[in-house]
Formats: C-alpha cells, structure tokens, sequence
C-alpha cells in the first residue's frame, strides 16, 4: 500500500494528514502555534514553530498509524501566502516572518501606488497592499537596516519548511504571484519589483510548478521526523489553491467559500480579473484561475472573541443561537486588521456597535458571527458587480465552515446553497496533489473522484435573507459612518 504525507500551515496551527492510495485518510495531527503581536498592527511567526510544528504533527501521524515510514511514497506542502522568511547565506533565519495580517508597512503601500501603480498593473495579479510580500519587505528594509543588509535568501514558509526536510531552493508560480514581486508575462522574478529592495533575482528561489519534485527527505531530516530517507518531496503550493482543489472546485463557474482565519470567495475562471477588489491566482490546472475576493479577519475574529471573553466555540454557538437575527440591534464589523474587500484600508478597526446593558454573552458572539456574515456578503456583492460566471452554489471550506449555525447564517444572508465535502482542508489537498504528481493517481480529477464526496447541503431561508439584507444596510451605513474617524480624519 501507497501513502501520501500533505503538510498544511495555516494562520494558527500545522495539520498533517497521512492519506492511502485508495483515497481513505488514515491519520492526522495537529499542532498550534503562536502569532506574536509585539506592537499595535504587527504581527509575526517563527519559522522554527513551524518546523516544530511539522516534527510533530509527522510523529504523531506515524504513531497513530503504525505504518512503516518507507510506505510513505511522496509529500507535498502548503502554507498561507506570501509570508516570506528572509534569512543569510547559510540559510539561517534573520527574524520572525512578517504574517500577512500585519499592517505596519502602510507608508510602503502608499509608496507603491504612488509610484510603481503602473507596473504592478501590468505585472501582478495583485492591488498593492499591506498583505503582499514586496511592502512587507521594504518595511524591514527602511526600518531594519541592519538585518536587511544580512539578507542573501528569501523563501515563503511552506517552502522553508520543505527546505529544512529536504535543502531545496524552489518555490511555486501561485506562491510567487503571492509576492508582488513575481511578472505573471514572463513568469520571472520582476526586475523592476526587486530593484526596489535592492536585490537580484539570484537571491529568490526557483520558480516551479506545484507538482515538480523538490527534493527528497534528507539523513538529517529523517532522524528529525522519523521519515524515511529518500522519501519523494514534491514543491506544493498556498492553502487556498489546495483548498479549493479538495473542495472539487476544478471546473469554470465553480464557486469556494472560505470561513478560515481570512475568509473568501473565489470562483474558477479561464482568465484572471485585475481589480482593485479583487485577489487573482493561477490554479492549479493549467489554464484556469480563481480570482476571489477576502475579508481579512473571518475566523480569526471568532477566535479573538473566544480566547478574549472565553468559553469553547461549542458554548459560543449554543449561545450565539439563542439570539434572534441582528443581535437584538448590536452590529460587529471585523476589522480586526483593516480589511480588504471592498474597502482596501489598512486603517479600519474592528468595533461592536449599538451595545446596551441588555446584552449578553450570547449577542456579543452571535454579533461577531453576523459581522463576519456581513463581509461576506460584501464580497459577494463585489463579485456579482463583476459579471463573472457563476454556479448557484459553493462548497464550503475552513473550519468556520464546521459550525452548523455559522454555515446556515452564511447560506441564508448570501442566498446560495452550501456543498459540504467529505474533506476540504488543505492538508487533504496536499496530500492528493502529491499522490498526481507522484503518479499514484492519474489526475486531478480522479484524484477527486476516488478520495472525496458530498456530505451535505445547506439551503437557505428566504425569509431569513430578509433580516440580513437589513442589517447589511445597517451595517454599511455604520461602516461608512466610522471610516472617517479611522483614517484619522478626526
């Protein structure tokens, strides 16, 4: 029997699921780590937590298996975007990874599109923002001078990790486009882009496909992770890409809906749609894309709620579906980290208005889930505003997803019926896409159609979609009541 390893490093913790050739996922594990906050908008990583992360989650797979490591026939891997790790000549790490919910470098942002707006046009899928790699960087490089001058390799963090496993130096095409710093025509490192760090191409990885072969697990990182030696390392490529790979979005028209740390919705398409609003990456499929747009803090908002106030999300939800729609008039926005659709402002901050002494625990987290509903359907009204194709449906990925009162509210205030698969995390998607490009399956598809099915639907509440069409309008009219005092205005 074949086993396939896919390694997933999301906004709080590292899953790695053991998969056989018969499509039947024999283990998984887990592991947390932290995000640091040492300053009001920053936020960064350790790579060595990811590494950790990933000794862990493998021992814990092969334990729970007891499967012989030599059965393993290849690994893949995949991250959150554009969160790069700048590290020395001997590949030793500098400083934390900026994450990309970090908005410290907005005075770069505003450099970018005062200036290099027309290459980025015409290079980059991408708005320039406080999310991408190429500002990120210029921050470290105007503030951090000294170990800015140190740096002589950038990677993103799957492929870190991958290199640590394996000594490779290679990325994928859909990371790069992640970067702003990546020429979609010539599929090069831009020139131009990197000039503006004072680098050379020659300091970047290789750009490959996801399904090339990176490497093979090393003696060293065989005794790290109990892997065997010489075991198949294949590139990989971003969560979102894995994700709506396991979630069987492979055909144009199709539709993801993502409730994970950021939420988003992407649809499949044969060509990518640059706009403001917009987030455009290639699929994995040649040929096709999955322009999306984003809400910047979805389940990470929940989450902030859960380890402010208490109580596990079970407790929460219970708590939460007591309360009628609109939260008895208490409206949240998430803007924990500014936001993205539609409004591209590093600046936003998340706010709960309309409280009364009244209130309880149970508003507050129904309150949180409706204003995380409400970016939502902000970013579906942007893409309907597009005129892009699209199905009547989406499957449903992340684990907001999980909770069957957020999918519900999510249904209803959308309009659109919710697909749920069997599987739909990255890990899953990884796991597979290395069995394709091992030649353990003979294609996506059928990768698909051995390893993942419907597990269920959910339909929405017309009358439901009433209540949140009014308190969409409510909180739009608070969002655009606030922006002003936000910006500094006043």
């Amino acid at each position: 029997m074949k086993y396939l390893l896919g390694i997933d490093f999301g906004g709080g913790a590292s899953k790695t699921t053991l998969l056989s050739e018969k499509g039947e996922i024999v283990a998984t594990n887990t592991c947390e780590y932290p995000t640091n906050y040492p300053k009001p908008g920053y936020a960064e990583q350790n790579p060595s937590d990811w590494v950790m992360a990933t000794v862990e989650n493998i021992k814990g797979v092969l334990n729970k298996s007891s499967i012989n490591p030599e059965d393993i026939f290849a690994i893949s891997l995949d991250a959150a975007t554009h969160t790069a790790v700048i590290m020395d000549e001997d590949f030793n790490v500098i400083r934390p990874a900026i994450y990309w919910t970090d908005t410290r470098s907005k005075e770069e942002v505003k450099y970018l599109r005062e200036n290099f707006e027309d290459v980025i046009d015409r290079q980059v899928l991408h708005k320039a923002d406080t999310i991408w790699s190429l500002p990120e960087l210029m921050w470290i490089k105007n503030n951090e001078p000294k170990n800015w001058a140190k740096v002589r390799k950038i990677l993103f963090a799957k492929d870190y990790v991958r290199h640590v496993l394996t000594g490779d130096y290679v990325t994928d095409y859909i990371e790069a486009e992640g970067s702003m710093m990546f020429d979609i025509n010539s599929m090069q490192w831009s020139e131009t882009l990197l000039d503006i760090l004072d680098i050379s191409s020659d300091m970047m990885p290789e750009v490959v496909k996801p399904t090339d072969k990176a490497g093979r697990i090393t003696k060293e990182a065989s005794a790290l992770t109990g892997l065997s030696e010489g075991t198949l390392v294949f590139c990989g490529t971003t969560d979102t890409a894995m994700e709506v790979f396991a979630s069987g979005a492979v055909n144009k028209g199709q539709m993801t809906l993502k409730l994970a740390t950021a939420g988003r919705i992407c649809v499949i398409t044969d060509k990518p749609y640059p706009d403001v609003n917009l987030i455009n990456y290639s699929h994995i499929m040649d040929g096709l894309f999955y322009p999306g747009t984003a809400t910047k803090s979805c389940a990470a908002s929940y989450r902030w709620f859960r380890d402010t106030f208490g109580e596990d999300y079970k407790e929460l939800d219970n708590l939460a579906e007591t309360i009628p729609i609109g939260s008895d008039g208490m409206v949240f926005h998430p803007y924990l980290n500014g936001e993205l659709t539609p409004y591209a402002n590093p600046n936003l901050c998340a706010d709960f208005v309309g409280v009364r002494a009244s209130h309880t625990k149970g508003h507050f987290a129904r309150s949180v889930l409706e204003g995380v509903t409400m970016s939502m359907l902000d970013c579906k009204m942007c893409l309907d505003e597009k005129n892009i194709e699209c199905n009547s449906y989406a499957s449903i990925i992340g684990g907001g997803g999980k909770s069957p009162l957020w999918r519900q509210m999510v249904s209803d205030a959308l309009g659109i019926k919710l697909v749920e698969m069997k599987y739909a995390d990255s890990s899953f998607g990884s796991a597979m896409l290395a069995g394709v490009a091992a030649g353990v399956f003979d294609s996506f598809q059928s990768a698909l159609e051995i390893c993942n099915e419907v597990v269920s639907e959910t339909i929405p509440n017309e009358e439901n979609r009433e209540e949140y069409l009014k308190l969409f309008k409510k909180y739009k009219a608070v969002q655009k009541a606030l922006e002003p005092i936000y910006n500094g205005e006043y």
